[in-house]
């Protein structure tokens, strides 16, 4: 079971790092999955992650008290934002955009009504 922990945890470090860079894939729920993970199969990366000096303090914020910092509630506004922009420049039919409006809608709403750090 360790080796599937393990394998899963590097599965949600590499999404983390393309989400980093796509605004379409979200960052901080992949490295709280791999954090999960890693917790239960190797000590040594769990150790990593929640030292990374990037990563590691969104993270001990969120197990410690549930908490989103306010730059990171903007970070993802502006993400949703763009990809939204990006699906009404492509076009994409009504019923999908209003899919795609309640689902950001509610992302958002979760993000925003969390305490900040």
């Amino acid at each position: 079971m360790r080796v599937l922990y393990s394998a899963l945890g590097c599965l949600c470090v590499a999404l983390a790092a393309i989400g980093a860079a796509l605004p379409l894939l979200p960052t901080v729920p992949f490295l709280l999955l791999a954090t999960f993970f890693f917790a239960r199969s190797s000590e040594r990366l769990h150790t990593w992650l929640i030292g990374h000096a990037t990563f590691g303090p969104m993270i001990e914020d969120w197990q410690s008290s549930g908490v989103i910092r306010p730059k990171a509630k903007i970070a993802a506004t502006v993400s949703v934002a763009a990809a939204f922009s990006l699906s009404l420049a492509y076009g994409l039919s009504l019923h999908l955009l209003l899919i795609q409006a309640t689902t950001l809608s509610v992302v958002l709403l979760f993000i925003w009504t969390r305490p900040n750090g």
